[in-house]
C-alpha cells in the first residue's frame, strides 16, 4: 500500500520515496510514499518531477499510486528507478496550490447550497481555477445565482479553519449529512473515512486536496449557470 502523505498535509511540496515495483513499458513508478494526488472526486491528479524526470499522469491502481514518467528534457538520465532505489519527489506547487484552492471554492459552494436551500450534489468536476458543480435545484435563475455569489464571499472572508480528519467508517457515517452527493460514492470496503470540515459551514467525506483556511480561496466568481435536466442546475465557479 502507497502511503498518501497529502491526506494529511497537502501543504507537503517534496518528499523522499522507495521505488516498490517498476513499469518500463509504461515508464511507470510505483512507491512506498508520495505526496501527489492520484486524482479523483472531480480533482485531477498532481504534476511535478520525480527522480529528476517530469510526471505526465499519477494514478491509483489497486493499493498502490503509479506515477507516469516523461523523458529528461535533454534526452540523457531518462532511465527508470529500479525497485528498491531512493527518489525524491516535488510537485508542481503552483497548479497544486491552485487545486487545492479551487476545491475548497466548491467545498464552500456545496455548504452554502446545502445550508441555505437543502439541495444536494448531483455532479461536478474541476480544474485549476475552475469548475462545474451540479446540483438538484428545480429552479436556478440569475437572482439566486448572485445571492449564492454573494453568499460565498461572505463565506470566503470568514476566514474558516479548513479541518481534514480520518475517521473509522461506522464512526463517522454516525456524522448527520456526511455524503452529499445524490449516490453515496464511498466503496463497502472502505474502513477508514476521510473527512474534510469548514468549520461552522460545511462537513463531508472527501478524498482531496484543500487550503486550510477558506480566505486562502480569494475572489469567486460565478462564471456560468445553465439547466441540465428537470431537476439538476449547474453552477460554474472561476477564481482570481
Amino acid at each position: 500500500m502507497t502511503e498518501l502523505l497529502a491526506q494529511m498535509d497537502a501543504y507537503l511540496r517534496e518528499f523522499d520515496a522507495t521505488v516498490v515495483e517498476v513499469d518500463p513499458a509504461e515508464r511507470a513508478l510505483a512507491l512506498d510514499r508520495t505526496a501527489f494526488y492520484p486524482g479523483g472526486g472531480g480533482q485531477p491528479c498532481d504534476l511535478g518531477w520525480l527522480a529528476g524526470l517530469p510526471i505526465v499522469k499519477v494514478q491509483r491502481r489497486g493499493e498502490r499510486i503509479w506515477h507516469w514518467l516523461g523523458e529528461a528534457e535533454t534526452g540523457a538520465g531518462a532511465a527508470l528507478p529500479a525497485p528498491g532505489a531512493s527518489v525524491h519527489g516535488a510537485l508542481d506547487w503552483e497548479r497544486r496550490y491552485a487545486l487545492m484552492r479551487t476545491h475548497t471554492a466548491f467545498h464552500i459552494l456545496c455548504g452554502v447550497v446545502w445550508r441555505d436551500y437543502r439541495a444536494q450534489v448531483t455532479g461536478g468536476n474541476l480544474e485549476s481555477l475552475k469548475g462545474r458543480m451540479d446540483f438538484e435545484f428545480e429552479t436556478l435563475h440569475g437572482d439566486l445565482v448572485h445571492e449564492i455569489e454573494a453568499k460565498l464571499a461572505v463565506e470566503v472572508a470568514a476566514a474558516r479553519p479548513v479541518h481534514v480528519r480520518l475517521l473509522p467508517r461506522e464512526e463517522a457515517f454516525r456524522i448527520p449529512d456526511l455524503i452529499r452527493t445524490k449516490i453515496n460514492l464511498l466503496p463497502e470496503g472502505i474502513t477508514i473515512v476521510r473527512t474534510v470540515e469548514i468549520e461552522g459551514l460545511d462537513l463531508q467525506a472527501d478524498g482531496g486536496t484543500h487550503v486550510a483556511n477558506t480566505r486562502e480561496v480569494g475572489t469567486v466568481h460565478v462564471a456560468g449557470y445553465k439547466s441540465k435536466g428537470r431537476i439538476n442546475k449547474r453552477i460554474e465557479l472561476a477564481l482570481d
